[in-house]
């Protein structure tokens, strides 16, 4: 190297070790500790002033609290709610001790040392305000109480800020007992009821003097969430973490040595008693502002924000189809029922769900018989079976995933199966042989017709072709809730678990082509200070055309030529399913026409609700099925909906046909594809044997099927008569059958 590069090297060198020097002469640690402790002492002075600045506030106008109002969609009133506040004041020595310590057990129990406020929970809490994540607990009672009594629920910096220095002086004015008594006499349990008086008797019927410890442990775990933990509501998972915050805030009483671990073994928890209807949601409208309601809460609208009231809540209920809806069950349904002189009848609960295919607003719900009569909502609920109205589910799996026989063929409408009763599936490594109604045998028959006449055997051996684990995943696209829902065969007769709404949501969303469509009851929700614009559903394309239009197609032959029929009428273009789950405790039909997709069931309630039961016999009609009461009650419903019919008709495209294996002999069967005419027809139903339906059983041996080896056609079952509900795959209740479908 040269003396001029050598030069260079040496003042590159001197410039870095300058820079360097600079920067640590900039950070020093002096300098540091100084900038901190400068930052720390400017932090203090300006909470110091603000200590100064904020006052403790007169308590909020929690009295002069407005009414919310719900509308209709075209914004004439529905319902009008939460006029006034349901308090009633108690001192604190008229709660019992171990109920006072339950609250603080459950909330706080540093409660009787600290000063007032959590600095650590408070910071966490305008940190997650910040950032956008929301509300937050770790606030102490004394901060609960001063946001509920002076403050709003805003979540804001300036109200937590606010929150924190009134608690500071709070807590140095009052005693614990008045702040615990401000606390429990003004935070919100849920059911409209603020304050633990309000509570007592909102959940147990009681005064607040009567608790007992197990109680007030419930009404403390409330807290939390009210709407979640509410035991009448709660989901599974609800149920489960409130019984845990329970259990909680015993052992929390027992820790601050409130409660002896004996005592506490012997403790149950306390289930309330079912809610009250508020005045004014007599009929359908408690039903729809419920839905409304839960609907709010996932947008963020909370039941403690609904209850400082001065809402304006429009929903997508169209006054007219609702109208019609009502008028449809009581016309077909509950005119023909004696509730008060027969047993069934007494047990019959019908729901509805009706939604617009295009954009999913639900523009119809039918609950049940009187919100006030039967609180459970029968068109949300998800505890019965929605039965064969899953069927057209799986063929949608078998299209989608391109699924063939178990010889090959690939499934369509036209495809052949052995519709033989009982048969046990191939393939599948769970046995399952299910009984076809009243034990029929079809022989082979196309899929076409096997979904007319709801045939169990064929697509039992279906969802084995597709696999029961494709068949879930594509249920869970369309909207099938995974409720009870095992990867097993026997879920082609739709043994989980959906509601009227759930099925509703599926069912349009074939009707949309395969977009996906999430029925939804919210238009707007407006406050003086607030408005809240609902999440607008991703409509994504979860099937393709071809395969949500090809089960259209399928369920067009259902109304036109099997146990759809009460739809059949030239009035409008309609595609449908029946369903009566097993001992016919359930029945349903859920249909479409391009315009409007609407899911009806009747539902076996008894004791209370505590137990589902069969609907046969109901209105003294032997056995309820999807095709009777439900389906009368849709197409009524539907032709005054539709203001008495629609010219409108389903633009179907891409139908596939499947493969139908070549014919043995070509004078046996004709060699061209099946036309239109050979489409079932109204004679094709379950009451005749396979012997009647040359053309798709021949005479000499039939042609190969999605079982191995193939089987000739059986011998035509005895002629019986003809059953009511007979559309259905579940058994019948002839005379030595007890109605149970081989599992």
């Amino acid at each position: 190297m040269g003396r001029a590069d050598a030069r260079r090297a040496q003042a590159q060198e001197s410039r870095r070790a300058a820079k360097s020097g600079g920067i640590r002469r900039l950070f020093t640690w002096k300098k540091l500790l100084g900038t901190f402790f400068g930052i720390v002492l400017l932090g203090m002075g300006a909470f110091g002033a603000l200590y100064l600045y904020v006052d403790v506030p007169a308590a909020n106008a929690m009295a002069e609290r407005q009414s919310n109002v719900y509308k209709y969609s075209d914004g004439t009133v529905l319902a009008r709610t939460g006029k006034g506040v349901n308090r009633q004041i108690v001192d604190l020595d008229e709660v019992p001790k171990k109920v006072q310590h339950a609250f603080v057990a459950a909330e706080n129990k540093t409660f009787y040392k600290d000063q007032g406020v959590d600095l650590k929970g408070t910071t966490r809490g305008v940190l997650n305000t910040l950032s956008g994540k929301g509300k937050q607990g770790g606030s102490t009672i004394t901060q609960q109480y001063v946001k509920n009594y002076y403050l709003s629920q805003a979540p804001t910096v300036s109200r937590k800020l606010q929150e924190l220095v009134i608690s500071l002086k709070i807590d140095q004015q009052m005693s614990k007992d008045q702040i615990l008594a401000g606390y429990i006499n003004t935070a919100y349990y849920g059911r409209g009821a603020s304050g633990i008086q309000a509570a007592a008797q909102a959940y147990y019927g009681i005064d607040a003097k009567d608790l007992n410890v197990s109680q007030g442990a419930y009404l403390a775990s409330l807290l939390q969430a009210p709407s979640q933990y509410d035991w009448a509501t709660a989901s599974d998972t609800g149920k489960k973490l409130v019984k845990e915050r329970w259990a909680y805030t015993l052992r929390n009483m027992v820790e601050m040595d409130w409660l002896t671990e004996s005592e506490k073994a012997k403790l149950k928890f306390a289930y309330p008693q079912k809610p009250k209807p508020a005045a004014g949601m007599e009929g359908q409208t408690g039903y729809l502002v419920e839905a409304a309601n839960k609907e709010l809460e996932k947008q963020g609208v909370t039941e403690q924000d609904r209850d400082a009231g001065g809402w304006t809540f429009t929903l997508t209920i169209d006054k007219k189809r609702q109208q019609a809806l009502e008028k449809a069950v009581d016309d077909q349904l509950e005119s023909k029922l004696d509730r008060e002189g027969n047993k069934v009848d007494a047990t019959v609960q019908a729901g509805a769900t009706s939604v617009d295919p295009k954009t999913g607003k639900v523009v119809a719900l039918y609950g049940g018989e009187d919100y006030i009569k039967h609180y459970i909502s029968n068109a949300t609920r998800q505890d019965y079976q929605p039965a064969s109205t899953f069927k057209p589910l799986v063929l949608a799996s078998a299209l989608e995933n391109e699924s063939t026989t178990q010889d090959g063929s690939l499934i369509g409408l036209d495809t052949i199966y052995d519709g033989t009763s009982k048969r046990p599936v191939v393939g599948s490594d769970t046995p399952f042989n299910p009984q076809n109604q009243d034990d029929r045998d079809y022989g082979p028959i196309s899929v076409q017709k096997a979904m007319n006449s709801s045939v169990n055997s064929v697509f039992a051996q279906m969802i084995v072709d597709v696999t029961p684990a494709k068949a879930k995943e594509t249920a869970l696209a369309l909207g099938v809730p995974d409720k009870n829902f095992p990867e097993r065969p026997a879920v082609t007769l739709g043994t989980m678990n959906a509601s009227t709404w759930d099925m509703a949501g599926v069912y349009a969303t074939l009707d949309n082509h395969g977009q996906k469509v999430t029925p939804h009851i919210l238009q707007s929700a407006e406050h003086r200070d607030r408005t809240v614009n609902p999440e607008k559903p991703k409509r994504e394309q979860v099937i393709s055309r071809a395969s949500a239009d090809t089960v259209t197609k399928g369920l067009t032959g259902v109304v036109d030529a099997g146990s759809g029929g009460a739809a059949n009428t030239p009035a409008y273009d309609a595609a449908a399913k029946t369903g009566t789950s097993e001992n016919n405790k359930s029945a349903w039909f859920a249909g479409y026409t391009p315009e409007l997709t609407t899911v009806v069931a009747l539902f076996g309630e008894g004791d209370g609700g505590r137990k589902q039961v069969s609907l046969t016999g109901t209105a003294n009609s032997g056995r309820a099925s999807g095709s009777g009461f439900p389906a009368r009650i849709w197409a009524d419903y539907t032709l005054g909906a539709l203001g008495g019919g629609s010219d409108k008709t389903f633009d179907l495209q891409d139908v596939e046909r499947g493969e139908v294996p070549a014919p043995p002999t070509p004078s046996d069967t004709p060699s061209e594809e099946p036309t239109e005419s050979e489409e079932p027809t109204p004679s094709d139903t379950p009451s005749e044997t396979p012997s009647e339906t040359p053309s798709e059983t021949p005479t000499t041996p039939a042609p190969p099927t999605s079982s191995s080896p193939p089987v000739p056609t059986p011998p035509a079952s005895p002629e019986l008569p003809p059953m009511p509900g007979e559309e259905d795959g579940q058994p019948g209740e002839r005379p030595g059958n007890n109605g149970v479908a081989p599992q």
